[in-house]
């Protein structure tokens, strides 16, 4: 009889595993790959973020600015290989850390497909037969795959989701992207930097609706001038028909064109088909989810479950925590009690974005009279030393107590850039906290000074005339 069982060795996993095995615990881990890591390392965040690095690398991304920068497309010598070393090198370095992490905490591991006979009783079944194992307690951190409809003609080869466009056997000419949700923008940037035709395709209107829309409107300018990415919103895919080594795609409204390959990412499933999660009594919600409440436990008080398996925010970074706060609840422990209240969000879009906190409108709807304060690296020595002349820091700010709501950044090193402010949040900081800190010269941290500055401005010129007050 173990204390803690684990299905699944994705970041929720691992954490929740080693968490309690911290803490004395005895603790045993499932997980039914032969590689550990769950999405995050094999097919999800670890291998997209490696292969941006890989595209701005190899295409010369970064060089802009320079006055002999190389083309912004991939050179003909460039293979797939050389496009995939990167990942290979990180996602094996990510399976060897988490090992020894797991090794180091004395967890201990079972290979194979993990199916409920109870709430207590999980039979584990690989090549070699079944066996069954018990538990006090119960984690489940199974993860989540791509949705993929039963109208798309999924091949693996020319028609791909996110999983299996990581097994492509050669850089294609040209790529649809059907889904322009946070995995989506993410792979049309990161294949258009590499010169790429790209198209990207999209049912709603409007890009990544949850995102600050200024800072969206910056993305979409550099997706379609800089990038060359063809946009097609608010228009669904009417049908996808192989031609040959061509996929022919028809949109509801008329427009057609030829790809080589095509990138359905809209959407994802839980894992919990294999589960028989009513074995153990546990409620589900919809598309396989895990239904559970503020600590993390399903309607079986001994099962809990964290990470992508329950749905939003479905982050490798929260999905930890969650985990965290959920093993600490099962075991009674002195430690960390509930997930934090604020939650950064990045996308790794070509430039990378980066949000934490709250919008103006949103300021609105919560009866706070916001302000805002902006800071571009045009105007910014770091931002000019690189390049990136398009970034920008913007914060959103009470008004009248300076108190710091939002903070949305576009650019370079965004989501490293977001942390500053968001722990300003996190201990109810006001945008004084940038004014009366100093700054390492030349960075781009420096912009947050300036960003809160211009806010400053701001609130001075709605109080008096315009121009009264500038700040530099």
């Amino acid at each position: 009889m173990y204390d803690l069982i684990v299905i699944g060795s994705g970041p929720a996993g691992e954490k929740g595993a080693a968490q309690a095995a911290y803490f004395g615990k005895s603790v045993a881990l499932i997980e039914r790959e032969p590689v550990l890591g769950g999405a995050c390392v094999n097919t999800g965040t670890i291998p997209s973020k490696t292969l941006r690095e890989s595209a701005l690398h190899l295409s010369g991304f970064r060089q802009r600015g320079f006055r002999d920068a190389v083309d912004l497309t991939i050179k003909g010598e460039v293979t797939i290989s050389d496009f995939m070393y990167r990942k290979d090198v990180v996602v094996e370095r990510e399976w060897r850390r988490i090992d020894e992490n797991l090794r180091r905490h004395r967890v201990d591991r079972y290979s194979g497909t993990a199916r409920f006979r109870s709430a207590n009783t999980v039979e584990v079944t690989n090549a070699l037969g079944t066996e069954v194992l018990e538990g006090n307690v119960i984690l489940i951190a199974t993860g989540s795959s791509p949705y993929r409809p039963s109208h798309v003609p999924f091949d693996d080869e020319h028609i791909c989701d996110s999983d299996t466009i990581l097994a492509m056997n050669r850089i294609p000419k040209s790529l649809a992207v059907v889904g322009a949700g946070v995995i989506g923008c993410e792979y049309a940037s990161i294949f258009a930097a590499l010169g790429i035709e790209v198209h990207l395709i999209d049912g709603r209107t409007a890009l990544l609706p949850h995102i600050d829309r200024e800072i969206v409107k910056v993305l979409l300018g550099e997706l379609q001038n800089r990038l060359g990415v063809i946009l097609h919103l608010g228009v669904d895919v009417d049908s996808i028909e192989r031609t040959g080594d061509h996929i022919h795609l028809t949109l509801k409204d008329g427009t057609s064109f030829d790809t080589e390959k095509v990138l359905f990412a809209a959407g994802r499933n839980s894992n919990t088909a294999d589960l028989d999660l009513p074995a153990a009594g546990v409620t589900m919600g919809t598309r396989g989810l895990v239904v559970v409440n503020e600590n993390y436990q399903t309607n079986v008080p001994n099962i809990y479950a964290a990470g992508d398996v329950i749905g939003f925010p479905a982050l490798a970074s929260t999905s930890m925590e969650q985990a965290r706060v959920a093993m600490v609840h099962a075991f009674d422990l002195k430690y960390k009690t509930r997930v934090a209240h604020i939650l950064p969000y990045a996308i790794y879009t070509i430039p990378e974005l980066s949000t934490v906190g709250i919008t103006e409108e949103q300021c609105r709807a919560k009866g706070i009279t916001p302000e805002v304060g902006r800071a571009y690296y045009r105007n910014n020595a770091r931002g000019n030393i690189i390049g990136d002349t398009k970034g920008m820091v913007k914060l959103v700010f009470d008004a009248e107590s300076f108190t710091l709501h939002g903070v949305h950044i576009i650019g370079e090193d965004a989501a490293e850039l977001l942390h500053t402010g968001m722990v300003v949040m996190q201990f109810g900081g006001t945008i004084n906290a940038f004014i009366d800190s100093v700054f390492n010269f030349p960075t781009l941290s420096e912009a947050y000074k300036y960003a809160a500055y211009d806010g400053l401005g701001s609130v001075a010129r709605r109080k008096t005339q315009p121009g009264t007050l500038e700040m530099k």
